[in-house]
């Protein structure tokens, strides 16, 4: 699975936790973000994706095609309602099952209708494609909803987050799966003449990230900051794998100024992880130290 499921808990997070607390928070209306969506009924647009997904054993890269169609939902809200096509996975196309040429993902920049994580359970193999484009609409639908930015160099630190870990762990293979991440967005630049915004969204380590340490290895820093991924997998071997590390997720969208649709896109999420294999599951008596980075690049362009 390209994304290891590590961007599905945390969108899932950004989805269901941080988006509402923050429409709770808003003080009263002030005038429009900049990066406002501005829809038109029946609007259709078209993106490419291209990503690659790297660890210490496994190397995928895979394109896809999204293609949307605007239209207003039952609470009469404006949303994007996507088909995929034409899946590629290390160059070779792969033959797509009915229930994924069937699945319509919505996502959606209108204010009052955040996206959230569809039923994935009939489509894995286009968990990657599906949770990556999520991420985007995501981060922009937040940086929008905040409306802190409207110079290059405006910058807002969002960290409501930080003592919430996200969980994938399946309770078999995956014993603990925890990441917990603060916001760091910033309005990099506007291109007035091409009407074109850059926004840069950094998933970073909060200052102290309240995941679970199950062993005190595990305590030392991976990397410059606070350790903020963890992961125990049970193995096939009786074995245990604990894994802790620094996980970043940087994003930078160029936004049309015109109609605020995203442009173009860019994700990249390096995990830096220290990994030892343990007899026991208190990971107590355990092999040496592995040093290695988990690394998926992601981007996207809308096809005119």
């Amino acid at each position: 699975m390209f994304s290891r499921l590590l961007n599905f808990s945390l969108i899932a997070a950004i989805a269901s936790v941080a988006l509402p607390s923050i429409c709770a928070a808003q003080t009263p209306p002030a005038p429009p973000s900049i990066l406002t969506r501005h829809y038109q009924e029946g609007e259709k647009l078209t993106y490419h994706m291209k990503a690659t997904n790297k660890d210490r054993v496994n190397n995928t890269a895979y394109e896809i095609d999204g293609t949307a169609t605007v239209k207003k939902n039952a609470a009469g809200n404006f949303v994007e309602e996507y088909a995929w096509t034409n899946f590629v996975v290390n160059g070779k196309p792969v033959a797509m099952t009915p229930a994924m040429k069937d699945f319509r993902q919505n996502l959606s920049l209108d204010l009052a209708a955040p996206s959230a994580v569809p039923n994935l359970s009939q489509v894995i193999p286009m968990v990657g494609p599906i949770t990556d484009m999520l991420t985007f609409y995501a981060d922009l639908w937040l940086s929008t909803k905040l409306n802190k930015f409207t110079k290059p160099g405006d910058h807002f630190y969002f960290d409501a987050m930080s003592n919430t870990p996200n969980s994938w762990a399946d309770g078999n293979y995956t014993i603990i799966g925890e990441d917990v991440i603060a916001f760091d967005i910033t309005l990099k630049d506007i291109d007035t003449a091409n009407k074109i915004a850059t926004l840069e969204v950094r998933h970073v380590p909060p200052a102290n990230p309240q995941i679970k340490i199950p062993a005190e290895w595990m305590r030392a820093p991976v990397a410059d900051t606070p350790n903020n991924w963890v992961e125990v997998q049970r193995n096939a071997d009786g074995t245990y794998s604990g894994q802790i590390g620094k996980e970043v997720f940087d994003a930078i969208m160029k936004i049309s100024l015109v109609d605020g649709k995203i442009l173009s896109a860019t994700l990249d999420n390096p995990v830096e992880v220290t990994e030892r294999v343990c007899t026991d599951a208190a990971l107590t008596k355990c092999g040496d130290p592995m040093r290695y980075q988990i690394r998926r690049q992601v981007e996207i362009t809308v096809q005119h």
